[in-house]
C-alpha cells in the first residue's frame, strides 16, 4: 500500500511538472497574452451636435462599446483657475429619443439627469467594466493658474467635486459616473514644470480620499520637448496611464507633407521625421515605464493641394489644409485618388495628382498595434471615437491586434531595414 502510494504521488508530481512546464512554454512564445493591454478612446462631447450625431449608442451599434476598457469624455472645462462642464445643455438636459438612446427608451424630460450624463449612466449599466474619464481641457494659462500653490487644492477640488462626487449642477447629483481624471495639459513650460508635477500630486490626494481606485491620466505631446523640464519618472509614479499623443507629426503647420503618425520613420527622410517608435524611446529613456504608457492612434488625417507630383507627393511642398478630416471621410476617396503605402510603417497615403492626403487605415492601424503589443504597452489611445466609420473599422482592427498581434518579426525586419542591414519588407507579406 506504502509503495503503490508513492508510485501515484510520483504520477501526480511529473503531470504537475509537464502541466508547469507546458504552461511555461506558452508563455515564452506569446508573453503578451500575460499582460492585457487597454483599450481606451476618446469621446468628443460636441459630437451629439454632429449633422449625424455621434452619441453613446453609436458606439453600442458599432460594436465598440463592448470592447472599450476606457472611454474618456472630452472634454471637462478648465478656465480661471477651476474645472466645469462644458456643455451642460448637452451633458445634462438634452432629451434623447429611443432610437439614440443606449437602453432604448427615450429620456424622461422631466428628470433631473438627462444628456450625454445619463448616456453614460446607461453605458456603465449595460458594461460594467468599462470605465468613464473626464478628460480636462483647457487653455496652458488657464492649467498654469489653477496648477499655483495658492490656487492648487481649490482647483483640484473643484474638478474632483464636479466629476468624480458627481455635483453636476444644483439639484442634479450623480456620484459615479466618472471613474477618474485625465488632466491634459498642453502643454507647462520649464518654468511650469514644478507646480504641474505638484498638481498631479494633490489630484491624486484627493482622489484616493473619495474612493480607491479612481484613475489619473495624462496626455503628453509626441515629444517629452514639448514639456520641458518635466520629471516624467515622477509623473509616472503618480499616475496611471501616460497617453502619447502618437499624431500630429505632420500636418497644417507644415509647408510640405509628410505622416500623421508613422510608426517608424521613412527611409526617404530618415534623420529629420520623428516616429511613434522614437517617441516611445523618449519617454522610456526618461522614466516612463512601458505598462503605463498607452500609444495613441489618429481616427483623422490631413490635407495638402497644389502638392508636386513627384514621389506621388510624399515629402513634397504644398498648400496645407487647416482643417482635419474623419477617417470614415478620408477612405471614399475615389478615383482619380490613388493609395500608396510605406513600406517601413506601413503608413498609407492618398494623391490625385494635386491633393495629398495622410491617414492611418486598417493595415497600419494593425502593424503599430501590434508594435504596441509587442512592446507590452499599457495599451492604445484612440483619438476621437467619432472619425471612425459606423462599423467601427478601425476601432476593431486595433482590438483585434492588441489580442493577435503580428509576429515580433515583421518589426525586427523594419527596424534592421531602417539600420540598412537588409532590403525594405514587402507590406503585401504582411
Amino acid at each position: 500500500m506504502f509503495r503503490s502510494g508513492r508510485a501515484l504521488l510520483l504520477v501526480l508530481v511529473t503531470a504537475m511538472w509537464m502541466a508547469v512546464q507546458a504552461a511555461g512554454a506558452q508563455v515564452s512564445r506569446v508573453p503578451w497574452r500575460w499582460h492585457r493591454p487597454l483599450v481606451v478612446g476618446y469621446f468628443l462631447g460636441s459630437g451629439v451636435r454632429n449633422p449625424q450625431p455621434f452619441t453613446a449608442e453609436s458606439l453600442v451599434k458599432s460594436g465598440a462599446a463592448a470592447k472599450l476598457d476606457q472611454l474618456n469624455y472630452s472634454e471637462g472645462s478648465v478656465a480661471g483657475g477651476r474645472c466645469s462642464l462644458a456643455d451642460p445643455a448637452s451633458e445634462l438636459r438634452l432629451v434623447f429619443r429611443a432610437a439614440q438612446s443606449v437602453n432604448g427608451r427615450a429620456d424622461d424630460p422631466r428628470a433631473p439627469l438627462r444628456g450625454t450624463f445619463h448616456q453614460f449612466e446607461l453605458l456603465k449599466r449595460r458594461y460594467p467594466k468599462m470605465k468613464i474619464l473626464v478628460s480636462l481641457e483647457g487653455r496652458a494659462e488657464d492649467f498654469a493658474l489653477g496648477a499655483q500653490p495658492r490656487n492648487r487644492r481649490a482647483f483640484v477640488a473643484s474638478c474632483v467635486d464636479t466629476f468624480l462626487r458627481g455635483r453636476f449642477a444644483p439639484g442634479v447629483t450623480e456620484p459615479g459616473i466618472f471613474d477618474g481624471i485625465d488632466v491634459d495639459w498642453e502643454s507647462p513650460g520649464a518654468h511650469d514644470a514644478g507646480n504641474y508635477l505638484a498638481l498631479l500630486a494633490e489630484f491624486r490626494r484627493q482622489m484616493d480620499a473619495v474612493r480607491p481606485g479612481l484613475r489619473l491620466a495624462v496626455a503628453v505631446g509626441d515629444s517629452p520637448l514639448a514639456m520641458p523640464g518635466t520629471n516624467f519618472a515622477s509623473v509616472a509614479r503618480i499616475v496611471d496611464q501616460v497617453g502619447v499623443m502618437n499624431y500630429d507629426y505632420a500636418g497644417p503647420w507644415n509647408a510640405h507633407t509628410g505622416f500623421v503618425a508613422p510608426l517608424f520613420s521613412s527611409a526617404q527622410r530618415p534623420h529629420d521625421h520623428e516616429s511613434i517608435e522614437q517617441s516611445i524611446a523618449a519617454y522610456r529613456q526618461l522614466g516612463v515605464p512601458l505598462k503605463k504608457m498607452l500609444m495613441g492612434v489618429p481616427f483623422y488625417g490631413y490635407s495638402w493641394t497644389r502638392v508636386e507630383e513627384a514621389n506621388h507627393g510624399l515629402f513634397q511642398e504644398g498648400d496645407s489644409v487647416r482643417e482635419d478630416a474623419p477617417y470614415h471621410k478620408i477612405r471614399t476617396l475615389s478615383e482619380p485618388f490613388q493609395a500608396f503605402r510605406d513600406p517601413r510603417s506601413k503608413a498609407p497615403w492618398r494623391f490625385d495628382g494635386d491633393t495629398f492626403w495622410t491617414y492611418d487605415d486598417p493595415v497600419s492601424v494593425r502593424y503599430k498595434v501590434s508594435y504596441a503589443a509587442r512592446q507590452r504597452l499599457a495599451g492604445i489611445m484612440i483619438w476621437e471615437l467619432s472619425g471612425d466609420t459606423h462599423d467601427g473599422e478601425l476601432f476593431h482592427a486595433a482590438y483585434q491586434a492588441l489580442r493577435h498581434p503580428l509576429n515580433k518579426r515583421a518589426f525586427s525586419e523594419a527596424l534592421l531595414a531602417r539600420a540598412g542591414a537588409i532590403e525594405e519588407p514587402d507590406s503585401e507579406d504582411r
